[in-house]
């Protein structure tokens, strides 16, 4: 598969070959749909995603650090 751009860079024509078989329209259709498809995803893997939260903004923060077992674990268990 090739295709022929402009100047500006944008896709005017494309052309498709078949080498083998004689496909009918509605297999030429689906090849179409799924070649158009991967072009969608992979523009949107270029896309820049959203940048992580910040770490003062994590809720599970609050909750501090899980109870460790132990000898006398207990006793530490009401304290923050």
């Amino acid at each position: 598969m090739s295709s022929a751009t402009g100047e500006s860079g944008d896709l005017t024509a494309a052309q498709l070959r078949v080498v083998r078989g004689e496909p009918d329209d509605v297999e030429l259709a689906a090849l179409v749909a799924g070649i158009v498809a991967a072009r969608v995803a992979a523009a949107d893997d270029d896309a820049p995603s959203r940048p992580a939260p910040a770490p003062w903004s994590d809720h599970g923060r609050r909750l501090g650090r899980p109870p460790v077992a132990g000898p006398g674990a207990w006793r530490w268990s009401l304290h923050p």
